[in-house]
């Protein structure tokens, strides 16, 4: 007996990524499960983290670019005494310092810095493009290279455990179990380098789990074999639900947006960001944003 092929969903895909895959590995595992190449992330984790990662499958991938921007929130740990070349512990250790002098007041004090709206230098084997080259590729080349500081939101940074520790070469180190809540494009391991600088010691990451991106959480992700055996898409009209401000408009305003006219849009949408648009029939129809008192399509789903 055949089975009929069912239309792939639209929607979006909680993903808890495992570690040792890439944000790609995860889209391309995704493309045979819902057995489509309209498949795309937003934002990536590293292959070392784990946790959130959200996937938009079909139409969804429209909304991914601006749920990417949205704040995101991690547990880690960060080693203290230990520089790395990656700033995690993927990387090649740099160099050991004996961290077991380091007290907790030093430690608040150097979190404090790093918490707020700050400039932060990305690390050099990150996807950040310089001159249109990937700045991970000019580092295994060995290129010499500058990358620029960028302001970055750190929400909360709060330090929940301080373990002391060896490391494999016999350096006295300190394991810092902590949490970030922090704006799009923070780098986690450089809070960790940073940290560990400031503190004449060194850091660097050695496990981090995204809990959060925007108001998805950990408790609605699935693993990928969770996936495999069970497809867990949540539509996307509760996916723009969920991420962003919503405007009801009756029936013939619906109509017009979809004919292509720019609507009035209220005061009150104005300063927003995006504002998913539904239908009296609570078809989501386009996500929009304020542009002198006009709404502007960022995305047409209607």
């Amino acid at each position: 007996m055949t089975q009929k092929n069912t239309p792939t969903p639209d929607g979006l895909v909680i993903v808890d990524k495992p570690s040792g895959f890439t944000s790609h590995d995860v889209v391309a595992k995704m493309r045979g499960i819902a057995k489509t190449r309209r498949v795309g992330h937003a934002g990536t984790l590293d292959p070392m983290a784990t946790g959130v990662l959200v996937l938009g499958v079909e139409r969804a991938t429209k909304l991914l670019g601006h749920l990417a921007l949205t704040e995101k929130e991690y547990l880690g740990t960060i080693r203290l005494g230990q520089n790395t070349l990656t700033d995690d512990a993927e990387g090649d250790l740099t160099s050991s310092t004996d961290a077991s002098g380091v007290r907790r007041e030093a430690i608040d004090a150097g979190v404090a810095k790093l918490t707020g709206a700050i400039m932060q230098v990305p690390s050099k084997v990150s996807a950040i493009k310089i001159n249109g080259v990937r700045s991970y590729k000019r580092a295994r080349e060995g290129e010499e290279f500058e990358i620029p500081a960028r302001p970055v939101t750190v929400s909360s940074f709060t330090v929940y455990d301080i373990r002391d520790a060896v490391a494999e070469d016999g350096t006295p180190v300190l394991d810092l179990v902590v949490s970030v809540v922090c704006s799009s494009g923070t780098y986690i391991r450089a809070l960790a380098r940073d940290l560990g600088a400031g503190l004449g010691v060194g850091g660097h990451l050695t496990a981090l789990r995204r809990t959060r991106v925007g108001p998805y959480k950990l408790d609605s992700a699935r693993t990928l074999d969770q996936l495999q055996e069970e497809l867990t898409v949540m539509p996307v009209a509760d996916a723009a639900t969920a991420a962003f401000t919503r405007w009801d408009v009756d029936a013939k305003r619906a109509g017009l947006l979809l004919n292509g006219v720019r609507l009035d849009m209220p005061a009150e949408y104005a300063g927003a960001g995006p504002v998913a648009v539904f239908d009296p029939a609570g078809v989501f129809l386009a996500l929009v944003e304020e542009s002198k008192g006009k709404a502007k399509s960022l995305a047409v789903f209607g």
